[in-house]
This record gives C-alpha cells, sequence and structure tokens, in this order.
C-alpha cells in the first residue's frame, strides 16, 4: 500500500502527533524546528548534543520519548552532517533514514520538518517530493510470496510534510511516481514462475482495462513468427513459456499527435542459455526484466499523473533458458529489420529480444523518440557500479534532457560513448553483425548493436544493469528509472502544452 501524503502547517512542539520529524546538523547546530521543539520542552535536544547523545552524523536517528512541553508523543531527531556541504543527496539520504527509523516504531503516522531545509537549488515542492518519494520507498515492503511480518504492530500509512501550500505540486507528483515505483518494484520482485512473460501481458491488460485511456495489445509467438520476429523468438525458444509482445498505448495527449515511446528489456529470468551463467548468484536473474518493470512503471505513473502526452510502452518478454530446442553459439538470426546476427554468446540475448521490438515499435508508431531501459551488460556495473545507469544516445539533446532528468529526480545517469570506431568491434564473417563485440567496452558495443536498428530514429539507450536492484539475498528492486523517466515524460509533456516538438 502506497504511504498517504499531506501537507502540515503548525509549529512542530503543538503539533498532536505519535511523532515529529526534526534535524541537526553535525556541529550542534539546530535547525529552526528542533530549535523550537527544544526551547518548548527546555533544552532537552541541546543536553543530548552535549552530551555526545546526538552527533548530527548524517542518517543517524534519535528518539526522544514524550519530552515535556511537547505536544507530540515522541521526537525523532535525524543527523543532517556538516550543513555548508548539504545538498539534495544528503536530503534525499537523511529522509529515507528517517522512514526507515518511523517504520520500526509503533506508529501509523507522523509529521516531518526535514522539508523545511534548505537545499541549494531546489525549491519547497522539489523537497517534499523528494522527501515524499524517499519515505514510500524505505515503507515498502515485499509480501507477495512472504507472510507480513509483525502483523500486529502499527504500520506508518500517513506522513505529513511541513511546507507552504505553493509545494501542493510536489506531493501530486509524488503520489503518482510513488505508484509507478512500486508497481515496478512489485514485478520485478516476483519470484520467476510466478513472473513470466504471460504474466506480465496479464498485468499490462488488467492496468489497461482499469484505465479509459489506455490499451493494450499482446503478441503471442505465432504472430511473432508471422511477422518475421526472428531475434526475440531464437531467445526464447527454450523455455515453456512462450516469449511475448506487449504495448500499452496511453492517449494524454492531442489526437493525431505522434507518442513518445518506451522499450523495456523483459527477459523473466536468464539462464545464460547454452552459454550458461555460473549458479551463483543466479538466483538474481529474475530481475533481468528490470527494464520492463522500469518502462511500466514510468507508464503507470504518467496514466496516474494525467500528463498531457500521447505514450507507448512496448515489453519484449522470454525467457532465456537451455534446452534441445534452445539457440546455440554460431547460429545466424533474421531479425525483424532483415538484418542477420551471428550469435556468438547465448547470454547476450538482451539485446536480441530489443532489436526486434525497437524495429517494430518503430514501424508501428513512428514516434517523436524511443528510449529503452535495459539490464543488459555486466560491463555497465563495472564501469559505473551502483550508482549510475549507463547511458547512450546520438542525439546530444536527447542525452541531455535525459541527463538533468536524472540529476533531478537523483536516479542519475552518465553518458558513455556510441562512437562508430566501437562498430568494427561488431563485425562478422557470417552474418551483417555478431551479437557480442568482445571483452572491451562491452556496455557500449551492447549500444552500437542497438543503434544498427534505429536508424533514422530520435533514440536513446539506458543500460540500468547495476541500478535496477540491490545485491544479496535481502536485495531487491530499487524501481530505477521510474522517476528519472517520469520527469523526462513531464518535460515531453510540457513541451506539448506549448506546442513545442522535439526535432
Amino acid at each position: 500500500m502506497t504511504l498517504q501524503f499531506s501537507l502540515a502547517s503548525a509549529a512542530p512542539e503543538t503539533v498532536d502527533s505519535p511523532c515529529v520529524v526534526v534535524g541537526v546538523y553535525e556541529n550542534g547546530l539546530l535547525t529552526s524546528a528542533a530549535a523550537r521543539i527544544d526551547g518548548a520542552a527546555g533544552g532537552v535536544i541541546k543536553r543530548q548534543v552535549e552530551s555526545g547523545d546526538i552527533n548530527g552524523k548524517a542518517g543517524s536517528v534519535t528518539v526522544l520519548f514524550a519530552p515535556e512541553g511537547v505536544s507530540a508523543k515522541r521526537v525523532l531527531v535525524v543527523g543532517l552532517g556538516a550543513q555548508k556541504s548539504f545538498d539534495a543527496a544528503r536530503f534525499q539520504k537523511v529522509n529515507i533514514e528517517a522512514a526507515r527509523a518511523l517504520g520500526k516504531l509503533p506508529l501509523d503516522n507522523a509529521a516531518s520538518w526535514l522539508t523545511e531545509l534548505d537545499v541549494p537549488g531546489h525549491d519547497a515542492a522539489w523537497r517534499v517530493r523528494t522527501a515524499a518519494l524517499a519515505a514510500d520507498y524505505a515503507a515498502y515492503r515485499y509480501t507477495a510470496t512472504v507472510k507480513p511480518r509483525d502483523q500486529g504492530k502499527p504500520a506508518l500509512t500517513t506522513l505529513a510534510f511541513a511546507a507552504a501550500d505553493d509545494a501542493h505540486a510536489g506531493l501530486d507528483q509524488a503520489r503518482g511516481i510513488a505508484e509507478g515505483v512500486r508497481f515496478a518494484r512489485e514485478l520485478a520482485n516476483l519470484p520467476p514462475n510466478i513472473c513470466t512473460p504471460a504474466y506480465i501481458a496479464e498485468q499490462a491488460q488488467a492496468f489497461a482495462d482499469a484505465h479509459d485511456k489506455v490499451s493494450c495489445r499482446v503478441l503471442d509467438h505465432v504472430e511473432m513468427e508471422k511477422l518475421g520476429f526472428g531475434s526475440l523468438l531464437a531467445v526464447g525458444r527454450g523455455s515453456a513459456n512462450k516469449p511475448k509482445l506487449i504495448a500499452l498505448e496511453y492517449r494524454g495527449g492531442a489526437e493525431g499527435d505522434k507518442p513518445y515511446a518506451f522499450v523495456g528489456k523483459g527477459i523473466t529470468f536468464d539462464t545464460g542459455g547454452i552459454s550458461l551463467k555460473p549458479g551463483p548468484g543466479m538466483d538474481e536473474m529474475k530481475f533481468d526484466m528490470g527494464g520492463a518493470a522500469g518502462v511500466l512503471g514510468g507508464f503507470v505513473s504518467a496514466v496516474k499523473m494525467g500528463l498531457p502526452l500521447n505514450l507507448v510502452c512496448v515489453v519484449p518478454s522470454a525467457e532465456n533458458m537451455p534446452d534441445g530446442d534452445s539457440y546455440r553459439p554460431g547460429d545466424v538470426l533474421t531479425s525483424l529489420s532483415g538484418q542477420t546476427i551471428e550469435v556468438l554468446n547465448t547470454d547476450a540475448e538482451g539485446r536480441l529480444i530489443l532489436c526486434d521490438a525497437l524495429t517494430w515499435t518503430a514501424q508501428t508508431f513512428q514516434p517523436v523518440s524511443i528510449i529503452d531501459a535495459a539490464t543488459l551488460t555486466g560491463a555497465c556495473v563495472i564501469a559505473l557500479g551502483k550508482h549510475a545507469s549507463g547511458l547512450m544516445s546520438k542525439y546530444d539533446d536527447l542525452a541531455a534532457e535525459l541527463l538533468a532528468a536524472g540529476e533531478t529526480t537523483l536516479d542519475r545517469a552518465w553518458r558513455l560513448p556510441l562512437w562508430d570506431d566501437y562498430q568494427v568491434q561488431l563485425e562478422s564473417g557470417f552474418a551483417d553483425m555478431a551479437n557480442i563485440g568482445g571483452k572491451s567496452a562491452g556496455a557500449i558495443t551492447a549500444g552500437c548493436f542497438l543503434s544498427r536498428f534505429t536508424d533514422g530514429q530520435r533514440w536513446a539507450h539506458l543500460d540500468i544493469a547495476g541500478t535496477a536492484w540491490d545485491e544479496g539475498r535481502k536485495g531487491g528492486s530499487t524501481g530505477r528509472p521510474v522517476a528519472l523517466l517520469v520527469q523526462l515524460e513531464s518535460g515531453f509533456a510540457d513541451m506539448a502544452n506549448i506546442g513545442g516538438k522535439s526535432a
């Protein structure tokens, strides 16, 4: 269940709440809300600072129970770190830690004054949106296949933020984005025996059925074979769970306006196929549909926010399994575009389903632009780690829009080159191209491969292999890049409102 958000305008010491949240900097400097609480409670916060019980370290939390003179039953004091270096990333961090601490307390609602903090370059609406999304992220719990823990304990369901009425826009945006992020996280977290290509298709159809401006079209393997999806179908040939191509359309813009398009890699489980992956960590390959989850989440948010644009979301979905009928290294595939591909490694399968989906999306919808998102390469994880998604595009303006959207939402990307110099690594003596380019520049050559199927399209590629999920047995989907995509959509919607079109 998504958290419910509201705005608070009362003084922090007078709010009758199970808990109020205030901040303290590393040098013991109290924020204005903390100072008001401290004054009403006879200096209780300053005494704890002086004793060292509150150190102000970024993300640290201290709970003060029923301080005299304060209406709230608890005061949660959150460390903010050094004031001189306080920035957007720190603001997000302290709000996440505050929400995590609230989630451990036996309460169902709270009020936060962290949104009153000064964040250079960002207004109140941004602060409220970022704080609300951080709280919702921390409050998310996966329960689809596990018994809920602490069933008898109250759970945080409502959170108020101190801000003026002009911050309402940020709250509205947060509600829409939060729904998309949760949709993406839940879909990606499901086990692969539940989240199959057919299941993703069912979820997309159910969403379309519930929203008037949304329609859904699903192509099965028989239809795709007739159309010539030779690359996509090869990947799914070894699995009992047949491939699907899922297309959602949202008509929120003017009739006749070309849509913007998202395409997401939907490999619901990746064994590597005949080029079998090592066993350790293979369970995490259920997250190989993180690109599909991300673009679907971005689509859900656009619909929930009622953005005035036309949007298409296409998900090629398959399961990459070893079998007597699996495709092999050495096979030559004929893609939907007519270009042939020599398979050198069956574990480079994401680009093989995406290339056909990109071709079909361009032919079917003639979109203004196409953004694809995919957990595509381990090479991108080596290059950028878990912090930034890899961005590739030959369109500088589109790349700039994506980078700016990532900075605004703290769902950041980093641009990698897509120079023709790298294309030589894909040369093959037996087909128009090979599906891998060798050991060097693996993320870039994967982008170069996809670029061969986007001629004439205003296209960008996001490699989210490092950002789509957290590793480990208790790790899970992050919901990225939903926030980035929604920020981009909002920019597209603004252009549509003023009659502008991207070149």
